[in-house]
């Protein structure tokens, strides 16, 4: 079907267009593909969904669609974070597996995710040759038909968060306070308790099933979560940290900075597993993540590589440069030895063992005087998904000699246009791969130019996107 389309989180659509003819068709597409690709095919597969409204429903169905294609099926047991269903493809060695969930859209929308044997966020091969086998369901003799069995897939989950959290810090957590903000998604209940478990005090958060998200989207950003800050300082809590609906992106906020944007966190830990957990290796990050974390890399001795925006690329960079740590400045972050996805879940451990080593303020402050202060944001300029193709080929023709009066020195084109400035800045445009919006980042050693860097970038998309829109 024309209108089932993967973009970089998988497909997603408004709850009307989620009907249950599309989730069968993309069920087959997945079934076919896992037949066709798989190293062995016979193995089951699993499924797992969020908190949405209609997700277990969708999740029924895929699981359905899939045992009738012969395979055996494996269905979280509740609302799970994303990361839990990826690693038990590791963990149980299965074929593959389908997640049921839009992430951090708004509520009225749902969507379905795919994961491959080996868990890496899947390329655009990947989800193009999906695309091409979606079809009606079919159906093998009911004596070939497949099983479905619910399970729990947090415990193997969470013992490999310990693990991996203790090859490099102690996760003794006792001395922490830590506010677990859910925003109703996914993370309750998993997240919480293994912070609770690693010895944590921990005060919950929104931590109840709404399937509305208490009516805003279940983004980690700072207008979603403008009590935090409130919360940490009325519990006088060492870290504060958020999901996202799914729980595989996450938010920090310390008691003096209040919400910790992703560029901060990314440094944050980067620099703790160099030093307190005297671990060596690359950093991976995103077009769109900041320059600080190549100077964290420098200082160090290792590589920085730089890769398109999407967790497929960062899961890419990973296997091939045997990546310590990778992520991007939207909250996904991974740790070598793990799965190929995203996993909010293991990166609130790491982040609360590096706390508790550290305050995570006072390491901030240590980077920052060590390596200069940076300033980061971001903003979106709306774009129906039919244009942003049109807006982005003019791009190329309406990049600027000088932004805010800075020269441009170099335009680099591994995703959008990214406009490196004189000063060490850089502004980024980009089409989002998940919303009709088009992107600009900024970043700035001087706080009060990135409004001025952001408007710079607004004002090169909009009438592009106003030309096209008139067409």
């Amino acid at each position: 079907m024309q209108d089932i389309v993967f973009g970089t989180g998988g497909w997603r659509a408004v709850r009307e267009e989620f009907t249950e003819e599309r989730v069968r068709r993309v069920g087959q597409g997945v079934a076919t593909y896992i037949q066709d690709t798989a190293s062995d095919p016979d193995r089951p597969v699993v499924v797992g969904y969020d908190a949405r409204e209609g997700s277990e429903a969708a999740a029924e169905m895929l699981a359905d669609v899939l045992a009738g294609n012969g395979f055996d099926v494996l269905v979280s047991d509740r609302d799970v974070p994303t990361p839990t269903v990826a690693y038990a493809i590791t963990d149980r060695d299965l074929a593959g597996g389908v997640m049921v969930t839009a992430s951090h859209n708004s509520p009225e929308y749902n969507g379905v995710k795919f994961v491959p044997e080996d868990t890496l966020s899947p390329l655009p091969s990947v989800t193009e040759a999906i695309e091409k086998r979606l079809a009606a369901p079919t159906t093998v003799p009911a004596s070939e038909r497949g099983t479905v069995e619910r399970f729990d897939p947090v415990p193997a989950h969470a013992e490999r968060a310990r693990e991996l959290t203790a090859s490099y810090f102690n996760t003794d957590l006792s001395d922490l306070t830590i506010v677990y903000d859910a925003i109703h998604g996914s993370g309750r209940g998993v997240t919480d308790d293994l912070l609770e478990a690693a010895g944590a005090t921990v005060v919950r958060r929104r931590c109840t099933r709404d399937p509305t998200f208490g009516g805003v989207a279940p983004e980690p950003g700072p207008e979603t979560l403008a009590g935090l800050p409130d919360a940490v300082a009325e519990h006088d809590a060492d870290l504060g940290i958020a999901n996202d609906g799914d729980a595989d992106r996450i938010s920090i906020c310390t008691p003096e900075r209040g919400v910790v944007n992703g560029h901060l966190l990314f440094a944050g830990v980067f620099e703790a597993l160099l030093t307190d957990g005297n671990a060596n290796g690359a950093a991976i990050r995103t077009v769109s993540t900041t320059f600080l974390v190549d100077r964290i890399a420098e200082a160090h001795g290792v590589p920085v590589h730089e890769v398109p925006v999407g967790f497929k690329w960062i899961a890419q960079g990973m296997a091939m440069h045997d990546g310590l740590f990778g992520g991007e400045e939207s909250g996904g972050y991974t740790v070598r030895d793990h799965i190929g996805e995203k996993d909010g879940v293991l990166l609130a451990l790491l982040a609360a063992a590096a706390t508790a080593v550290e305050q995570f303020d006072e390491r901030l402050d240590g980077i920052f005087e060590t390596h200069g202060d940076v300033y980061a944001s971001k903003r979106s300029v709306d774009c129906p998904d039919e244009l942003k193709g049109q807006v982005v080929e003019d791009l190329s023709s309406s990049i600027p000699d000088r932004v805010d009066g800075l020269e441009v020195t170099e335009t680099v084109t591994l995703d959008g246009f990214k406009l490196l400035l004189s000063d060490g800045s850089w502004i980024l445009v980009r089409p989002s791969g998940t919303e009709p919006k088009l992107r600009v980042y900024a970043e700035s050693p001087e706080e009060e130019r990135i409004n001025r860097l952001l408007d710079a970038g607004a004002d090169i998309l909009e009438p592009l996107v106003a030309r096209h829109r008139q067409a």
